[in-house]
C-alpha cells in the first residue's frame, strides 16, 4: 500500500506541474480514498480559458508525466472539442474543463464527501 501511495504522490506532483506549466486555473485535488464505490483514488480538476488552452494543459500533463515516470494515460477522451477532457491514469483521473463547462457540471458537488485540496495559482 505504501508503494502505491508514494507512486500516487509522484504522479499527482507531475500532473500539477503539467497543469501549472501552461497556466491552468483553479486546480482542485479530490481525495476519494475514504469513499465507497469510487473508480479511482483521486480526481484532479482544473480549467482553461479556451479549447486551445484545455488541449495545451492535456498535452503538458502527458509530457510531464511521461518525462518523469515514463507513463501514459490509460485512456483520454474529449480532445476533439476541448471543452472537457478526461485523462485516466487508473488511480488518478484528471478532468480539464473550459471554465463555463466546469461550472455547469460542477462535479466537485457530486463528490461532496471527498477531501478537497485547492492548489494556489503561482501566476
Amino acid at each position: 500500500m505504501a508503494k502505491k501511495e508514494a507512486g500516487n504522490d509522484i504522479l499527482l506532483a507531475n500532473i500539477i506541474k503539467g497543469i501549472e506549466d501552461v497556466k491552468g486555473n483553479d486546480i482542485d485535488i479530490l481525495d476519494l480514498r475514504e469513499l465507497e464505490n469510487t473508480v479511482c483514488d483521486y480526481f484532479v480538476i482544473c480549467n482553461g480559458t479556451s479549447n486551445t488552452q484545455v488541449n495545451a494543459i492535456v498535452s503538458s500533463v502527458q509530457k510531464a508525466v511521461s518525462k518523469e515516470l515514463k507513463e501514459k494515460p490509460w485512456h483520454v477522451e474529449g480532445t476533439e472539442n476541448g471543452e472537457w477532457v478526461l485523462m485516466d491514469y487508473v488511480h488518478i483521473v484528471v478532468h480539464v474543463f473550459q471554465k463555463h463547462i466546469r461550472e455547469y457540471y460542477n462535479i466537485e458537488s457530486l463528490w461532496g464527501d471527498a477531501k478537497i485540496t485547492s492548489i494556489e495559482n503561482k501566476y
